[in-house]
């Protein structure tokens, strides 16, 4: 690999004659197309991470304009911070659903107003898993990756990402029972996209989904265009004040791991792709998303992290250009100041929203799993086999834990589990001689995390 040097990525030098790639060859980010070109790759960039990321605020209550508005804002800091040599968007993250849906109780859906105080202590949540993160960022910044692969192995990574989705299943189900006919609609369109369609359609299965699964809504009457008619062309989106209380700290923490994995695995697999050593970004990268995090919680918005979709658009296209996310970033950003666009998002009803939730929070618990199969968990080694069984049924069931007025409940307790019996069992093992201590991703010669949200 080449060691990613001090060059940054802007201003950005054409690549060729700026129209074209010639076989074998790659555009780097420091390199660009023509600017129609990249304008273009930044909206199909756009495209790839639209369904999802606006799956997240539909899904929470939040406002879909004020998310859209700071994953733009996220993303051009991270570009900004990342010296423009790391491609990435920085879309909604799937992590934050359950602390969330906790404290607000999964009540919002079709554009629903939240309760004020629950949504800004929702919004004070997401501030502090954006500092920690940022936190988490300086010191790999100075003191290297290492130390995380060592607390976080593959068992407990897969465990911690495969619980967060597993203790979502009740709520994809509470809104599947609104409109069950529209549901399993939404999931088959998911399902069938994913494997009738080649190159990037496939990757939109779930934004497909969603548009099949709104037009048979609309022929139920399922759809209320009430807020559509009243909302204005152009204007800024809602912004929200937050609101704090350590009781839900528990909730949100345990997510801090969930986005270290996510960044992680986008370094490595934007260093795969373009064949350079891009370690020393990661803590730039983790800064930069903690940093985004943190501001789109200050105002109203969900917390970020890169995205795999937009990793599929890089694979697809060859076209690694950061130049094509800053102007992502910037279409993205015209769209948040429409809000009748916003509104128009926000009319998805219970039906579809429960449909892609069944697909999407399944998903996120498979990746976990994901995770153990690339990493080569053995789970006839008792340390792996309890880290990951105690953490699941924890997180599933629910757990909770009220120690003097702070609330700990299934994904808090289930990520403690992991981490704690991983290296407690360790410990004894290595003490006694009892089991083969599980070696870590980097030992193993395996990639510890892969990119995902």
């Amino acid at each position: 690999m080449r060691t990613e040097d001090s060059t940054r990525g802007w201003p950005w030098r054409i690549h060729g004659d700026g129209k074209t790639i010639r076989p074998g060859e790659i555009v780097l980010p420091e390199e660009r197309m023509t600017w129609p070109r990249t304008i273009g790759i930044g909206a199909q960039h756009v495209v790839a991470m639209f369904g999802a990321t606006f799956l997240v605020p539909l899904l929470t209550g939040f406002p879909p304009s004020t998310t859209l508005f700071f994953t733009a804002i996220g993303t051009l800091l991270f570009l900004l911070i990342t010296k423009g040599m790391m491609p990435s968007y920085l879309g909604s993250s799937f992590g934050l659903l359950a602390p969330i849906g906790a404290v607000t109780g999964f009540a919002a859906t079709s554009g629903e107003k939240l309760e004020s105080n629950a949504m800004a202590l929702a919004q004070g949540g997401i501030i502090s898993v954006g500092v920690t993160l940022a936190l988490v960022g300086l010191v790999v910044h100075f003191a290297g990756v290492r130390w995380i692969e060592v607390t976080m192995p593959p068992v407990v990574t897969g465990s911690i990402v495969a619980l967060i989705g597993l203790n979502l299943a009740p709520a994809a189900w509470g809104w599947v029972q609104e409109a069950p006919l529209t549901a399993v609609i939404t999931i088959a369109a998911i399902i069938v996209s994913s494997v009738l369609f080649r190159g990037m359609l496939g990757r939109l299965s779930i934004l497909i989904g969603v548009l099949v699964g709104y037009g048979a809504a609309l022929i139920q009457g399922e759809v209320d265009f009430s807020t559509v008619a009243t909302a204005a062309w152009v204007g800024l989106p809602t912004f929200h004040a937050p609101a704090f209380d350590l009781g839900y700290l528990g909730l949100f923490l345990p997510v801090v791991l969930v986005l270290v994995a996510e960044n992680i695995g986008h370094v490595k697999s934007v260093a795969a792709m373009t064949g350079r050593d891009l370690d020393g970004l990661t803590g730039r990268a983790l800064f930069a998303d903690g940093l985004a995090t943190t501001i789109a919680g200050a105002g109203g918005g969900s917390g970020t992290t890169t995205y795999a979709e937009n990793i599929g658009v890089m694979a697809a296209t060859k076209i690694y250009s950061t130049a094509a996310y800053f102007c992502a970033a910037i279409i993205a950003l015209i769209l948040s100041l429409l809000p009748k666009f916003g509104e128009i998002i926000a009319t998805i009803p219970p039906g579809v929203l429960g449909g892609a939730a069944t697909v999407l929070y399944g998903m996120i618990g498979l990746l976990g799993v994901r995770i153990w199969v690339e990493n080569r968990v053995d789970f006839s080694n008792p340390i792996n086999l309890n880290t990951a069984a105690v953490s699941l049924i924890v997180a599933i069931a629910n757990y909770t834990w009220s120690p003097a007025g702070l609330e700990f409940a299934g994904i808090a307790l289930g990520t403690a589990s992991a981490i704690v019996i991983y290296q407690v069992m360790t410990l004894i093992a290595r003490w006694r001689g009892t089991a083969p201590v599980p070696r870590s991703g980097a030992e193993a010669g395996e990639p510890e995390v892969t990119d995902r949200r």
